[in-house]
């Protein structure tokens, strides 16, 4: 299939591209290898404090570096920027977008304390609970129940990180259930199968930030094609705005670029309780999927413990 951008002039590829923030902290570091040791070290002391380099003067940085100020130029010429001038402009754009991921400090742990992470992820989680306890309505859990156990056909759909991951989990919990379920993790094809739903039928979307327009566009089409929609998502936001029924959560984030995102914890606690209501709404025929499946699942499995009834 050809979209739109691939039938676009080059120029107006180009031009595309050109509107992007450029990220020159990642032209520094792939192109360190080819700068002279000179320009090298001015590189060091750019990347050793950038909110610093962006705020001195050329005189400082050559400073810092060892350098002399013509070297400052050249290395900024090196890296593709037109002078000292542009490479601050945009160092400052690119470490807008990027800080959270230059300040991560991770000292060593002192024997007998736990890792800084620890708090971190198991904090966050049990955090991100407490707020779906807090935040969703119990009715709007059983209303989007009520939806699935009745559905001929689920489809489900998620962009990105998180939310394809929750998608696929989603399938995983249905389907067991007897139910008619299907994912979608490329907005092409989730347009295409939102185009094929009926009334009957139910989209079931996942959306960290709430502002995917894919995600927000495949709930419209469901939506005009007569489709129960359910969104998990934050509130007050565009996919939670479009669809039927919203499952939304806001939770905070804790500013470590290297732990996962906490609302992942509270998108899939909200998942898990909507599926649990769901098995009880369909009641005995999801009972007797789970017996069939695990009638046939057993056998594979050396040992006698009692397994996870779910899994």
């Amino acid at each position: 299939m050809t979209s739109t951008s691939d039938l676009a002039s080059p120029a107006a590829r180009a031009s595309e591209r050109s509107d992007r923030i450029p990220d020159i902290i990642g032209e520094i570091k792939d192109r360190y290898a080819s700068l002279r040791p000179a320009e090298q070290s001015v590189a060091d002391a750019v990347l050793a404090d950038v909110q610093e380099a962006v705020r001195a003067s050329n005189g400082e940085i050559a400073d810092r570096a060892g350098v002399s100020q013509p070297t400052v130029t050249r290395f900024c010429r090196s890296i593709g920027c037109a002078g000292v001038r542009d490479f601050k402009l945009q160092l400052a754009q690119s470490l807008a977008v990027g800080e959270t991921f230059l300040a991560i400090d991770t000292p060593e742990t002192p024997a007998g304390e736990l890792p800084p992470f620890w708090h971190s992820v198991l904090g966050e989680a049990r955090g991100a609970i407490r707020e779906v306890e807090r935040q969703v309505n119990p009715d709007d859990v059983l209303a989007a129940a009520e939806m699935l156990a009745g559905a001929g056909r689920v489809a489900t759909f998620g962009v990105g990180g998180s939310s394809s991951t929750l998608a696929i989990e989603a399938q995983v919990r249905l389907f067991r259930y007897g139910l008619a379920v299907d994912c979608s993790l490329e907005p092409y094809m989730a347009r295409m199968t939102a185009a094929t739903l009926r009334p009957g039928n139910v989209l079931l979307a996942f959306s960290a930030t709430g502002r995917t327009p894919e995600v927000v566009e495949a709930i419209e089409i469901a939506n005009h094609y007569g489709a129960g929609t359910i969104a998990i998502t934050r509130p007050g936001s565009p996919v939670a705005d479009a669809a039927s029924v919203a499952l939304t959560v806001a939770v905070g984030e804790y500013p470590d670029a290297l732990t996962p995102t906490a609302s992942r914890f509270a998108f899939l606690a909200i998942l898990d309780v909507i599926s649990a209501a769901t098995g009880y709404r369909l009641g005995p025929r999801a009972r007797e999927s789970l017996r069939r499946i695990k009638f046939n699942i057993l056998p594979t499995r050396p040992g006698s413990g009692l397994e996870p009834l779910g899994d």
